[in-house]
């Protein structure tokens, strides 16, 4: 067993969520860092939801055609199928770093509510270093799969397999972002005031 790719990514989670504890207070160079690292999450997190959102609009699209295709003019579509699926793989991948940043996903955060100060911060590097290593991971094996299937095609729309599984290491480069800087800014109070 290959043992590269995990021993790559515990590496840089472990650096990762060193910088981020360090650029998460203080000022000086460390406020520097974190205003770049913030500045760098607000056009990726833009960039993330603009492209989400295009391919869900692109899915609905291919879905109506395929529909109207089918039943009004009884001649199916041969691509549409196979558009929206890539379209939603892609849709989910990227949006995921928009989530991430938010704090949305499904958590369990009792120990997070009632711990605080040192403890509080121990849970949040955690759960750091826990994303992290989960996005590296996608992100190592999504770029070998994508090199692995280039030269297969995707049926009905006759281009190259890796542009599907390109979303893979893409939404975790966009989502390892994401989760930095939710680290470093916090934005789940609304969501944690939510009933």
């Amino acid at each position: 067993m290959n043992l590269l790719p995990l021993q790559v990514t515990g590496a840089a989670t472990l650096l990762t969520v060193a910088l981020a504890l360090w650029a998460g207070s203080g000022e000086g160079a460390r406020a520097g860092v974190r205003r770049a690292i913030l500045a760098l999450d607000r056009v990726s997190t833009g960039i993330a939801a603009l492209l989400a959102s295009l391919a869900l609009a692109v899915a609905v699209a291919a879905g109506l055609w395929q529909v109207v295709a089918r039943f009004a003019t009884e001649t199916p579509s041969v691509w549409s199928e196979a558009l929206v699926r890539t379209a939603l793989i892609w849709m989910a991948f990227i949006g995921v770093a928009v989530a991430l940043r938010a704090g949305a996903l499904v958590s369990i955060d009792v120990a997070h509510r009632y711990s605080s100060g040192a403890l509080r911060r121990a849970l949040e590097a955690a759960t750091l270093a826990c994303c992290l290593s989960m996005l590296g991971v996608m992100f190592w094996f999504g770029w070998m799969m994508a090199e692995r299937v280039q030269f297969q095609e995707m049926a009905g729309l006759e281009v190259s397999m890796s542009w599907g599984y390109a979303a893979i290491p893409i939404g975790a480069v966009f989502a390892m972002v994401g989760v930095v800087a939710h680290f470093l800014d916090r934005r789940a109070e609304d969501l944690e005031n939510a009933v």
